[in-house]
């Protein structure tokens, strides 16, 4: 049986279940602002549902989204008090698992087509990683929706020399594509020139991840899945400044039916399985319980 790393679930979307707030365009973000010890106790949750992983809330904070909302003062400050959250909860448990500092995309979720540039991309990366290096074991550069998103956040989460996976985003119909239509196939070029530590895919439906998963299997790197719990990504929210209400959750993914798309997925050689967006603590737990189940060690 395998080793595998079990991933937390989604923060976002469960700050705002807890809460009840209105979404903004900061999303978790605001949230953090709003209720700031409420992030730590959803690491805590994720990790006594058996994560072995927490992920900072750090998705969206980019000085163009702060800067938008006139917050880009709080840039630093956020940073730091998101990656303080999730120590704390490590920390409340003996100092047992990783945390992995996450880098959202630049601009906007699912917008491959406002990409900033390679290298401007990657000092922005770079900025980021630099706050939260002291703090992290690694970092996740997640829902990069483009060949050049990938190339641009893993040129500036490199810049740490601590282990970086790269978590691409792909067509909720065609899990052989990346949301800008290019066949996940090509990342291998950016990957011959500077390999991550591991390579998944996530916020996705789980239908998609099958595919997704044939694909990354062929780089030779560790590989995983972490889907989302929407129906799909509409038009609105691909506007400029959305909120996730123009997102739909779906009702027929329960605890038990996320888990047995991830058991598929570790059957299929995945090593690094999770959740992500509508995903939470109770859709962990069932994994967590099936993957002791079969016999695999969570590590």
């Amino acid at each position: 049986m395998a080793k595998i790393t079990l991933l937390d679930g989604g923060m976002g979307q469960e700050l705002l279940a807890r809460t009840g707030d209105t979404p903004t365009p900061l999303w978790a973000t605001q949230v953090m602002i709003d209720h700031p010890d409420l992030v730590r106790d959803i690491h805590i949750d994720y990790f006594a549902a058996g994560a072995t992983v927490a992920t900072t809330n750090t998705y969206a904070i980019h000085h163009d989204r702060l800067i938008r909302d006139g917050r880009d003062h709080l840039f630093l400050t956020l940073l730091r008090k998101a990656a303080a959250q999730a120590v704390a909860a490590r920390n409340s448990r003996g100092k047992r698992g990783r945390i992995a500092g996450s880098l959202g995309p630049l601009v906007a979720s699912y917008r491959p087509d406002l990409c900033p540039p390679v290298r401007e991309a990657a000092a922005k990366y770079t900025e980021i990683v630099r706050v939260l290096a002291p703090h992290v074991d690694l970092f996740l550069c997640e829902t990069m929706a483009s060949v050049m998103q990938v190339e641009g956040a893993l040129e500036g989460a490199s810049s740490a020399r601590l282990p970086v996976w790269i978590s691409v985003t792909v067509d909720d119909r065609d899990g052989t594509r990346l949301r800008s239509g290019e066949p996940v196939a090509d990342l291998a070029r950016v990957f011959d020139r500077r390999r991550p530590a591991a390579v998944l895919a996530n916020c996705s439906v789980p239908e998609a991840m099958a595919a997704a998963l044939t694909e990354l299997a062929r780089f030779g790197l560790p590989y995983g899945a972490y889907a989302n719990g929407f129906t799909h990504i509409s038009d609105a929210f691909l506007k400029d400044a959305p909120t996730v209400d123009a997102l739909a959750a779906r009702h027929d993914l329960t605890p038990e039916r996320y888990a047995a798309f991830a058991m598929d997925w570790v059957h299929q050689g995945a090593t690094i399985v999770g959740g992500c967006c509508e995903v939470g603590p109770a859709h962990i737990a069932a994994l967590a319980q099936a993957l002791r189940a079969a016999g695999h060690k969570i590590v």
